[in-house]
């Protein structure tokens, strides 16, 4: 048996406990004194305490009596009667009957928890882990790769605008040096 989980230790964590407990205390025989063996004494003496006194004896039949009076649903149980109970149920009758065709088709579907598909799920969990990693792996590359085709069509659109704008100069000045001539442009 494993020194650590042995009879043996348990018997020296608890004389660990009793040392904590009662510290350099000794009982009248000068041994270390054992919190079961005092926790013992100390029920016995109340089991003989109460069996002496009648009082006592007649306490522990009535605590049954007395829990169910500090039960709060007791209170109900006295003050509603049955004809309203009636009423509570009757007025959740759609409700219930809901809940009970829901239970139903939970019922029938039963088959399909037991079936070889769901038992296996625990062996696909580590080929689900893998691909998820893959999946989020995958992402991450998408998204550096969007990044990367969105710069290079604010590139794109740069570029196209300047050369429309050298294009628009081009045929302004172009205009210009034909009106300066007299050439009629080509429409």
């Amino acid at each position: 048996m494993d020194k650590t989980t042995g009879p043996n230790s348990l018997e020296m964590r608890v004389q660990a406990l009793e040392n904590r407990i009662y510290g350099d205390r000794r009982n009248k025989s000068a041994k270390p004194v054992k919190c079961a063996e005092s926790l013992t004494r100390i029920q016995t003496g109340l089991t003989n305490t109460a069996n002496k006194r009648e009082r006592v004896k007649i306490l522990h039949k009535k605590i049954e009596d007395l829990l169910k009076y500090l039960d709060p649903q007791f209170t109900d149980h006295i003050t509603v009667p049955d004809t309203m109970k009636l009423e509570f149920i009757l007025a959740e009758e759609e409700f219930l009957l809901s809940q009970a065709a829901l239970l139903e088709q939970v019922s029938n579907l039963q088959p399909l928890l037991d079936s070889t598909y769901i038992r296996d799920v625990p062996e696909h969990a580590t080929k689900l882990q893998r691909l998820s990693q893959i999946h989020i792996k995958e992402q991450d590359q998408t998204e550096a790769q969007s990044q990367e085709v969105k710069k290079l069509f604010e590139e794109y659109n740069k570029m196209m605008f300047l050369l429309s704008k050298q294009f628009t100069q081009w045929d302004e000045t172009l205009r210009k040096m034909e009106e300066a001539k007299g050439i009629r442009p080509v429409e």
